[in-house]
């Protein structure tokens, strides 16, 4: 709806309005009708007409009051704009590019995307980017006003313009895939349309722009880790580690799309952060089990992977990697100097991993300590019940001397 509003208006406030007046029309002509064979199309075409019909009043107000109107240097209603139109052919990537113009800081490029044009609830957005919700509204806000001052022209970008967008695009996609993957709140622990829709656009990228290693180590990434996604909780939702999935359920088939788009960027050059992720994802897909993983691979890939992308996450996941190669002491002492950094301070996996860490070297209650604390910050209800489980077995493990 977004999408294809935005195309008439050419302004995403106005595009916004636009939806959710068609979504009050629709409460109310359902209401007395029934639901159409089409809602989506319904609502699309009743936002567009809404947008339609404000254009035409502005143009009247235009014409009746000309002197109160200053004219505009480019013409935001001009949504194609130019030879670009056809570059990229899906309507959500249209909009997600347009949202990562350089003209934009790039993490508000990201954030703006995922809130407006994927529909993750600011929250999620705030997660991802280990900020604070108000923190984040306020960056959307800024985005959006940023646009408007700038008179950035709402139009598909020429293909040449493409790849300075594109590692905010790529981003744009894996976080959406990221909020799918684990929601952030809820029953499920997967919110399966999020994960789909991330893999629509992932395959669409890598179509576009196939000379671009990191679509396709993005699109090997996001195949690799949703293989699993059948075994990654029991049939009465409880979430399962790695180490109790039932491999052979995985989907095979996606794991060899995965490991042949992983293999293709490999074999382009230099790897980006994109496609280490994906040979991480990988080294997992073919291993028999935890124990026949190869744990100082992953390692290796994480310590490549920091020297282009030195995040507080991926040294986490890099600790956890440590802790199967060299063991949960060597470990500890990685988390524990990661628990200083204070954007990781409210991030529940900090302190889940570091209560798991305990409760291999027998403090138990360290680990329940941790435990408590990452669930007080866990909103899904399957990784509560989870951290739930975890603390109750430490609770009730028997006090050194015993």
């Amino acid at each position: 709806m977004l999408s294809a509003t935005v195309r008439v208006t050419g302004d995403l406030d106005l595009a916004e309005e636009c939806a959710q007046e068609a979504y009050v029309s629709a409460l109310q002509a359902w209401t007395r009708n029934g639901i159409p064979k089409r809602p989506g199309a319904w609502l699309t075409t009743a936002a567009r007409n809404q947008a339609l019909d404000r254009l035409r009043r502005e143009v009247t107000l235009r014409r009746k009051l000309p002197l109160l109107v200053e004219p505009a240097g480019v013409d935001p209603h001009d949504p194609v704009g130019g030879e670009g139109g056809d570059a990229v052919p899906d309507d959500r990537l249209r909009l997600v590019f347009t949202c990562c113009h350089p003209a934009l800081a790039p993490e508000a490029r990201v954030a703006l995307t995922l809130r407006l044009v994927c529909g993750v609830p600011t929250p999620d957005v705030a997660r991802a980017f280990l900020v604070s919700e108000s923190t984040m509204a306020a960056r959307i806000t800024r985005a959006k006003k940023k646009i408007s001052e700038a008179r950035i022209p709402y139009r598909v970008p020429d293909r040449a313009e493409l790849p300075e967008r594109l590692d905010s695009v790529l981003t744009a996609v894996h976080l959406l895939f990221s909020t799918g993957h684990t929601a952030g709140e809820g029953d499920a622990l997967v919110r399966e349309d999020l994960c789909d829709r991330a893999l629509h656009l992932a395959r669409t990228l890598a179509a576009l722009l196939p000379e671009q290693a990191e679509t396709r180590g993005l699109l090997g990434l996001l195949l690799l880790t949703d293989a699993r996604r059948a075994t990654r909780t029991d049939e009465q939702g409880r979430l399962l580690l790695l180490a109790d999935q039932d491999r052979t359920r995985w989907n095979q088939r996606a794991i060899l799309e995965g490991l042949t788009a992983t293999a293709g960027a490999l074999a382009s050059g230099p790897p980006g952060r994109f496609t280490l992720q994906a040979a991480i994802a990988g080294v997992h897909a073919v291993a028999p089990s935890e124990e026949q993983t190869d744990w100082p691979r992953i390692v290796h890939l994480y310590d490549l992977l920091l020297t282009m992308w030195n995040t507080p996450v991926v040294a986490l996941n890099r600790a956890a990697a440590v802790a199967f190669a060299d063991g949960p002491a060597a470990a500890l002492t990685l988390v524990d100097a990661l628990a200083t950094d204070p954007r990781l301070s409210d991030y529940p996996y900090l302190h889940a991993t570091h209560a798991h860490l305990l409760q291999r070297l027998g403090d138990a209650a360290g680990a329940a300590r941790s435990y408590r604390r990452a669930r007080e910050l866990t909103a899904n209800a399957a990784e509560r019940a989870f951290l739930e489980h975890r603390l109750s077995e430490v609770e009730s493990a028997d006090p050194p001397g015993v």
